[in-house]
Parts: C-alpha cells; structure tokens; sequence
C-alpha cells in the first residue's frame, strides 16, 4: 500500500523540472498558467534563475508546487500511474498544498495564487533578520519540549518541525534563537542556524495567519474521496470545512511529519512515494522507519523505474 507525498522549501534548484518542461506538453501548458495567474515570469525564474530569486519565499512556494504538481500529472497521465490508489496524501509545510491540489480538493489556479499570498505573507509576517529558525540532532522532541520549557522566562522558541527520529527545527526571534543555542551547547546537544528570512511555523508568524485566513475563505474548496493528512492533526482530514481550518492553523502550528508518517505506517502503508524536487522527505522517512520503501520522483527514468 503506498502513499504520495510532496516535498516542501528547501527542496528547490534552478532548472528544476527543466526535462519534463521540455518533453511534455501538458508540463508547458501548466507553466503558462502559472504564470498568467500570477502575473509574474516564474517560469524563467525557475528554469533560468536567479537563485536569489528562486530563494525567495515568496517565488520558492508557488514554484516547488508546480513542479510537484506537474510531475504528478505526467506522472498519471503521461505513464498512465494509477496515482489515484494511493492510500494517503501528504505533504511537509507547503507540500501540503500539493498534496490537497493532487487529492481534488483545490484546482491548481487556486493552489498556485493562495501559495502566492503565502508566500508574501510569511515572508512579512516579521521584519527581515529579526527571526530565524535552528536544526536540533539527535534529540528527542520530549527533551525538547522539556528544554524550552524550563527556559521560557529566559527566551522563547518553539518546535516548528518535528522532522524525524532526531531532528526537530525551532522557530523564534534571533535574539531567543542565540540564548538557545547557548543552552544546547552546554548540555552538548548539536544544532544548526538554517538560511531562511523567516521563523515559520510558531506564533511570529500570526499576521500571516491573519492574511491567509482571508484568502482561504475566499477559495471553493472541494470534498474529495482521497485521503489527505494534516499536519497540524498528523491525522487524515474529515473535509473541506476541517482542511480550510487547518490549513490557516497551519501557519503558526509544528509540522508534525515524523507522527504523520507514523500513522500511516500504522494504518497500512509500506511504500512512500516522493514527488517534486529534491529527495528529503524520503531521507527523513527512512529515519523514521528504515523498513519502508521509498522512491523520489525528479525524472524520467525514476518514473519509469516506479513499480506501484
């Protein structure tokens, strides 16, 4: 039993997509319309660059989302893939937009502007350089947990991503960040400051939540028959009502993958198929479970090898 799921920021290159943006049609003609909804040039940004400006958040979750989202369609309707039998559908952060765009609930002109308005949104939820965000190795989330706790009169932080079985990303404002840091490294627990303009995922983020609170209300949501996981729940939605609430909870909650892959290990599902550029999700699941099958889908041949 097999599950889809699609990668989130971080994961993007310059050029990605460039072989089945040259091959397909279909990949074409989903590039165009990405650009005409957003009035921007993102296609030459994706497969020309700029890095920096690839890099920017506001470009970065649009531009992951349709690559993933036009793999997905060669995917079924070039190599006819009964992608429809997967058992779920999940993705880490933004890839959760691909996710529910690829499971029906959202149609992908939708998908793309409100990445858009996400992107802009969380990229000036906080005055540049006043937030950051850090890897924890080799801990275990209760001690985390504990940690912060124990310190919360000293410095805030929050578990913006519980990843896998020994990393965990912090959010918060860098002057919080560096007390942290402080702490970590007199109790010899290794960490990393990650290159990001923005501490997502944790309560700096709620001018973002404000903004797309409005925009998803404005959206026609579907119900779908596929199964998508929160990950706010790390547990599949129950609708379209339930996935709008969650998606805006989204913004400032943890990204809960490592009890998402849990639960749908737990409920059947032996086979993870990643979807979009890069392959750290599939690093991460193995992580977390090194018993399970995992392909990454950034070509031709690794489609063409896939057996579902």
């Amino acid at each position: 039993m097999f599950s889809l799921v699609f990668p989130g920021q971080g994961s993007q290159t310059i050029g990605m997509g460039k072989v089945f943006f040259a091959n397909y049609g279909l990949v074409k003609d989903l590039f165009k319309q990405a650009d005409e909804s957003l009035g921007i040039n993102l296609s030459k940004i994706i497969l020309e660059g700029p890095k920096d400006e690839l890099d920017l958040t506001t470009n970065t979750q649009p531009a992951i989302f349709l690559i993933s989202y036009s793999i997905f369609q060669v995917m079924k309707k070039e190599f006819n893939l009964h992608l429809d039998n997967a058992k779920y559908f999940a993705g880490h952060s933004l890839g959760e937009y691909s996710a529910l765009c690829a499971a029906n609930y959202l149609s992908f002109s939708d998908t793309i502007k409100l990445l858009k308005s996400r992107g802009d949104a969380m990229q000036n939820a906080v005055p540049k350089g006043e937030g950051g965000m850090l890897a924890v190795l080799g801990s275990k989330v209760e001690i985390i947990e504990d940690l912060l706790n124990e310190n919360r009169n000293n410095f805030i932080a929050e578990i913006a991503n519980d990843n896998s079985e020994g990393q965990i990303v912090l959010s918060g404002r860098n002057s919080d960040i560096e007390k942290l840091i402080k702490v970590l490294k007199s109790k010899n627990v290794k960490n990393i400051k990650l290159p990001v303009s923005a501490p997502f995922h944790c309560q700096l983020m709620n001018n973002a939540t404000k903004i797309m609170r409005k925009e998803i209300e404005k959206l026609n949501f579907q119900d779908s028959k596929k199964k998508l996981i929160s990950n706010v729940t790390a547990k599949e939605i129950k609708n379209k009502e339930e996935l709008k609430i969650l998606l805006i909870d989204q913004i400032e909650n943890r990204v809960r993958w490592r009890e998402s892959i849990v639960y749908m290990i737990n409920n059947g599902v032996n086979h993870f198929i990643e979807i979009g550029p890069g392959k750290v999700l599939s690093g991460l699941i193995k992580r977390i479970d090194k018993n399970v099958k995992t392909n990454t889908i950034n070509n031709m041949s690794d489609i063409k090898d896939l057996e579902i």
